[in-house]
């Protein structure tokens, strides 16, 4: 039996994927999580074999943060990124990170089984349609070198500053303190070697950070 945990921010979308899951007689969903904090703890204390993990999860912790960090303190668990964003800059986010899978959510019932099986077989899934979108981006990958240099609470930072928050603000949403926000604030500027707010935002619109 495999057992999943799913993690995404709407509690109907838990509830659409658990009933497709549970057509497989060898899929059973033990938990559920609506941020990436609490998918840490479901995931800590049911141990599944797979979590399908949404990768934005408004407001609590994102699913890039709690990727990280539930595949370097409990690798047992196999991660499966679900996103409604087909976009190759998340794909090598995620799997950088420790994701062994990334379905989008628009996908068939027997692509999501196909998905969990995978990787719980000790494979790799990635959905179909971003094979040819993944070609492409590893085909310019020497151009996106200052966005992979980004820790991945670089990157959400980031995308909380592009979208105008301040580092107080910022700091209430991901749970860390003024300074540290102002810290990571300072090496994201470093890394992309920016200069203003206005070239950050620049910087997130070529980049298509600003739709998650």
């Amino acid at each position: 039996m495999i057992r999943v945990v799913l993690a995404d921010d709407h509690e109907i979308v838990r509830s659409g994927f658990k009933m497709l899951l549970e057509t497989d007689p060898n899929i059973t969903v033990v938990g559920e999580a609506a941020e990436g904090t609490q998918a840490y703890a479901v995931v800590s204390r049911e141990k599944p074999d797979v979590l399908l993990l949404d990768i934005s999860m408004p407001p609590g912790q994102s699913g890039m943060v709690a990727c990280e960090e539930i595949a370097r303190d409990l690798p047992q668990t196999k991660i499966v990124i679900l996103t409604m964003f087909a976009e190759p800059e998340y794909l090598d986010y995620t799997m950088r990170c420790g994701a062994s899978g990334y379905l989008i959510k628009n996908a068939s019932k027997e692509e999501l089984i196909e998905a969990v099986n995978t990787v719980f077989a000790g494979g790799r899934y990635i959905h179909p349609k971003m094979k040819p979108i993944m070609e492409r981006y590893e085909a310019e990958r020497g151009s996106n070198e200052r966005l992979l240099s980004l820790l991945p609470r670089e990157l959400e930072i980031l995308q909380l500053l592009a979208k105008g928050y301040t580092n107080r603000e910022i700091s209430e949403k991901v749970f860390l303190s003024v300074k540290t926000v102002e810290a990571h604030r300072a090496k994201i500027y470093a890394k992309l070697n920016l200069k203003s707010r206005a070239e950050l935002v620049d910087f997130a619109i070529r980049n298509k950070l600003l739709n998650i």
